[in-house]
This record gives structure tokens, C-alpha cells and sequence, in this order.
């Protein structure tokens, strides 16, 4: 089968597309020949995080296809069956944190960025039928981070003010499209003025440019909620939007790690401060019907073919996506 593959060169200099084996099925499994496949940060950073002289890995995590194998232990799924991959890997039912073993596809163990794949049947769910395979394919991590980020964790409702810094990211194109369809409002900020229209065209109530004082462009606004995915450039900013007894909700950290603020202030402030990290298999199953009740698409920037690896990552790397990115397989 065709795999991109990650293997010798740290970064994406170790990208290659390649003739890999194709998996074999275990009693408890289920073989995917994949459709369309969502390209992710994660992705980009794993390549990072993978030393000179490594072993080939197949990357990706999100991915979308149709059931060709099935082992004999497996029951409720057949060949023809039309599924999402979950890209997180045990973790079954709604927890307050992952259980210890949690795995995350595509990293340690191969992942969807090839012509097959193989995982346990837990690890599927069914396709909607109201989304296309290039939606079907992209939506799985982002969409379930994002849903767990403001319904399980921070608990958004109709009539909430709700600031996402940096929109743009798949993540926060699909909470833009969550909280408007519950009824909250939706303040972003994005470097970019075309990123802010494209978000105003897609519901979000208002928009400002990252760079602005966020204490005088917001003064007149109570948001309830800030969801933080960039980190140090913008957490303490966050902290001072948000209003006091509300809370900041983070799923990610694209500037940096760490970061300094005062302790004092927050605890004055009887702040909130939660962690996320996508979502259990039941968020999962709560998400794909959440969209197919709602009539919400993914927001599809663009839609790369396998041979075109190099061209995906480097755009993602770069943010220039509005939404999420992807690989075509076999459509």
C-alpha cells in the first residue's frame, strides 16, 4: 500500500511517500481502505519529536473509509460499512482526564496517512450520512477536541460570550460553528483581517486583530469563556479578557509552553483554569450527532493528494489554512 511515512531526518525533511506493508487483521479488528485523511498540527509536530535515524512511521490520526476486512471476533460491523476513524485509542467513555494508556494515532503506533488501515472496532465510528468523504475525513480529532473544550469542560450554554484567540485552526473553526449553533456569542482575533472576515461570514459575532489591546477593543464586552490553544503569546491577554469568575479553557500551545502570570490576580480574580486534550470514544459518538442534528460542515481549506505530502505540511506549518486541510486517498 502508500503510506507517508516519517523515518531517518528529524522534521519534515523526513517526510517520504512510500510503498509500506499493508497491515494484517486480528480477530478484533476492523481493516479500513481510507477515503480522505485530516492533516493536523499534531502531525506536524510529531515530526519534531522524532530523532535523526528513527524508524518509518506511518503518520496521521484522523481518517475516513469503508470496511474491507473484519475479524472473526468482531460483531455490528460488516464489509461495506462506511466509518471514521477515532484517533484516540483507550479511552471509552466520558472521564474527567484520558485513562492511564491513552494513545493518540499515529504516534507511536501507524497511522491513517496510507491506502489502509487496521484498528480494534471499538475505534470506529459509523459515517453520517450528511457528510462527504472530504468532510468525513477531517473531522474526528479537531471536532472532538473542540466539542469536549466547550460543552464537557467548560460547560458553554446559550446566552455565553465565549473569545477564540488565533481563529483559524481546525479546532477553532469547528467551536466557532459548535457555539453559535447553541446560541452563544463569539467574539475572535486573528493576525489576519481576511481570517477575521472569513470568521465573520461564518457567525462569529465580532472580530479583532491578536496584536490590539484586548482590554480597550473589549471593554464593553463580558466574555464568560476564553479558549486558548497558542500559549504564551496571548495567555495573559486571555487572562485580562476574561471576566472575573470566568474561565480559560486550553487545548494547545503553538507559541511556547510556558508561561508567567500572577498568581495573585488569578486567584483574586476566583478564576478558572481547565485542561483539554481531545475526547472519549462517547464524546465522539455525542459530537457526530451533535453536526448531523445541527447541519454543520466541516470548514475545508484545502484537500491534498498523498504525492503532494511536502506542499500539506509546510502549508499547515505555516497557518495558512482557514479550517481544515487533508489528503484525497481514494475518492
Amino acid at each position: 500500500m502508500k503510506a507517508i511515512v516519517h523515518k531517518d531526518k528529524s522534521g519534515l525533511d523526513g517526510l517520504a511517500l512510500v510503498d509500506h506493508s499493508e497491515p494484517s487483521v486480528g480477530e478484533a479488528d476492523v481493516k479500513v481502505a481510507l477515503k480522505t485523511a485530516g492533516l493536523n498540527r499534531r502531525d506536524v509536530s510529531v515530526t519534531g519529536r522524532r530523532e535523526d535515524g528513527a524508524s518509518s512511521l506511518v503518520l496521521g490520526s484522523d481518517g475516513a473509509g469503508v470496511i474491507t476486512d473484519v475479524g472473526s471476533a468482531v460483531t455490528g460491523w460488516q464489509v461495506g460499512d462506511e466509518v471514521i476513524i477515532n484517533p484516540g485509542i483507550g479511552w471509552t467513555d466520558n472521564a474527567d482526564a484520558p485513562p492511564e494508556g491513552f494513545q493518540i494515532v499515529g504516534l507511536p503506533e501507524d497511522g491513517t496517512f496510507a491506502t489502509h488501515y487496521v484498528v480494534d472496532a471499538r475505534y470506529v465510528e459509523a459515517k453520517p450520512a450528511s457528510l462527504s468523504w472530504d468532510e468525513a475525513g477531517v473531522i474526528a480529532l479537531a471536532g472532538l477536541t473542540a466539542y469536549r473544550a466547550v460543552f464537557t469542560r467548560a460547560n458553554v450554554k446559550a446566552g455565553d460570550t465565549v473569545l477564540l484567540p488565533g481563529i483559524g485552526s481546525g479546532v477553532l473553526t469547528y467551536a466557532l460553528k459548535f457555539l453559535k449553533a447553541v446560541g452563544a456569542r463569539v467574539i475572535v482575533t486573528s493576525r489576519s483581517e481576511a481570517k477575521l472576515e472569513t470568521a465573520r461570514a461564518l457567525g462569529a459575532d465580532r472580530g479583532v486583530l491578536t496584536t490590539t489591546d484586548w482590554n480597550a477593543e473589549l471593554a464593553d464586552e463580558t466574555i464568560d469563556v476564553v479558549v486558548e490553544s497558542i500559549g504564551r503569546a496571548t495567555f495573559q491577554k486571555s487572562v485580562e479578557a476574561v471576566r472575573r469568575g470566568g474561565t480559560i479553557v486550553m487545548f494547545g500551545a503553538t507559541t511556547e509552553d510556558t508561561v508567567e502570570f500572577d498568581l495573585r490576580q488569578f486567584f483574586y480574580g476566583q478564576y478558572n483554569l481547565l485542561g483539554t486534550t481531545m475526547g472519549s470514544a462517547e464524546e465522539l459518538r455525542e459530537m457526530l450527532s451533535f453536526v448531523e442534528k445541527n447541519g454543520i460542515k466541516p470548514e475545508i481549506d484545502r484537500m491534498f493528494s498523498l504525492d503532494q505530502f511536502d506542499e500539506a505540511f509546510r502549508y499547515l506549518r505555516e497557518s495558512k489554512n482557514f479550517g481544515k486541510i487533508g489528503f484525497r486517498i481514494d475518492v
